[in-house]
């Protein structure tokens, strides 16, 4: 079973980290963002750092420098999707295309505007919904 490690970093690590891990020869095995418990957008940088997956998070921060210079495209893909979804901001990408909303979903350009709403809270409305018919 591989071993997941989890390290808070500050803003101003993401790149030289990133420079670290591709010079070692890691892997960049994803970048994520989800909003935890008190709302607040946590990012996560996975390295396959073999025989674990050491991942670095960052919490409530929603423009941060892109790593696209060091990874290529398995940075700047994640990079755009939690751009289009979240609307984080990363310093340097292009995203002068979108990747999958189509342009009339957006408020202003470059701006996601996905809504997630709790699995429970649709259960619920759901279950509502029932009731009524």
């Amino acid at each position: 079973m591989q071993e997941y490690k989890v390290f808070p970093i500050a803003k101003d690590q993401i790149v030289p980290l990133a420079e670290r891990m591709r010079k070692a020869g890691h892997a960049l095995v994803m970048i994520h963002g989800y909003l935890n418990k008190d709302g607040q957008l946590d990012v996560s940088w996975d390295y396959a750092v073999d025989p674990a997956v050491e991942s670095y998070h960052i919490v409530g921060e929603m423009k941060l420098p892109s790593i696209g210079e060091v990874y290529d495209t398995a940075a700047t893909w994640p990079e755009r999707e939690l751009n289009e979804i979240f609307g984080v901001e990363f310093e340097g990408l292009d995203m002068s295309k979108r990747l999958f909303l189509p342009e009339d979903m957006l408020e202003e350009q470059g701006k996601g505007q996905i809504m997630v709403t709790p699995l429970s809270e649709l259960v619920e409305n759901m279950a509502k919904t029932k009731e009524e018919e």
